[in-house]
């Protein structure tokens, strides 16, 4: 990241009749303090699975992919690990599919699972932006959904994108 960083104030080309000025998103008009970078941490809402809840459904998605994705912020899947609570596996048996050695929960396979942790950085490459996964299903869901822009069809767009992987996944 820091090379990238390099590379694209390398080929910044300024501008002499065009004062530079930073710029804190929260508040564009102000400039960046402590205490105002601490009120908009403390005053984030955590979203909750009943307020993404909506968000799995979709009308250009098929039914199939939209009932995964709520069962999967439910955490209703048919992990390794939900089965193994309900007494179907025995516990020696709960390790990820994809042979990173940890056990299969929901969160583990579909956030942070080495193997599967990837698709996210690509998709997040391919849009255009950075970040890091948070480790609920459901703020991953409405974080991905707010990554850029605040306009319906843009979030419509990744809505499509983050329902598409949890399908694929």
């Amino acid at each position: 990241m820091v090379e990238e960083c390099r590379f694209l104030l390398d080929t910044a080309l300024g501008q002499s009749n065009v004062v530079d000025r930073w710029q804190w998103d929260p508040d564009p008009y102000d400039e960046y303090t402590v205490r105002g970078a601490y009120q908009t941490l403390t005053s984030m809402v955590t979203p909750t699975v009943e307020a993404t809840d909506d968000l799995v459904w979709h009308k250009q998605v098929p039914l199939k992919a939209s009932i995964v994705s709520w069962r999967l912020l439910k955490d209703r899947l048919p992990t390794r690990l939900n089965l193994q609570r309900r007494g179907l596996l025995e516990v020696a048996a709960i390790t990820c599919v994809s042979g990173c050695g940890n056990e299969e929960s929901a969160s583990r396979l579909f956030l942070h699972c080495d193997v599967f942790v990837s698709l996210w950085q690509y998709i997040r490459s391919w849009i255009g932006v950075s970040g890091v996964d948070p480790h609920n299903i459901s703020e991953h869901l409405y974080q991905f959904i707010h990554y850029t822009g605040h306009t319906k069809a843009r979030r419509s767009f990744l809505q499509l994108i983050w329902l598409l992987c949890v399908w694929l996944i």
